[in-house]
């Protein structure tokens, strides 16, 4: 683990990349929110963070924009392949559960949902 920021170690790079040290949630996490102009204290109750731990993690952001843009964009990319990768893998697995009949007694759930999918199919 190496520390990023020099007056604090409140961002550090770990196997996960640039993580708000003390937590599992990486700088990527915060960007998707950040990308989407949603407001700080939004994000900080959703991660559950200290003021503190945010005040650092858009500082980091606002200071190091291009190279956290730079790593961000591959996070998304990998993550995509990934994602690819999976369903393609997953195809036949997830073919067969789908063919699969509801369990019993789940029969006015599954009526229930396929309802209000048609209801919103309906609306598109």
């Amino acid at each position: 683990m190496t520390t990023i920021s020099n007056e604090q170690t409140a961002i550090i790079r770990t196997e996960r990349g640039l993580t708000i040290a003390g937590t599992r949630i990486t700088i990527y996490d915060i960007m998707d929110y950040v990308t989407a102009q949603y407001p700080p204290k939004f994000i900080r109750g959703l991660f559950d963070l200290t003021e503190a731990q945010i005040n650092a993690a858009l500082t980091y952001i606002e200071a190091n924009r291009a190279d956290v843009e730079a790593e961000y964009q591959m996070v998304l990319k990998e993550a995509e392949e990934l994602r690819l990768y999976y369903e393609e893998k997953n195809r036949d697995l997830i073919a067969r559960i789908a063919a699969q009949p509801p369990r019993p007694g789940t029969e006015a759930a599954w009526e229930k949902l396929r309802a209000a999918k048609a209801k919103l199919d309906a609306k598109a």
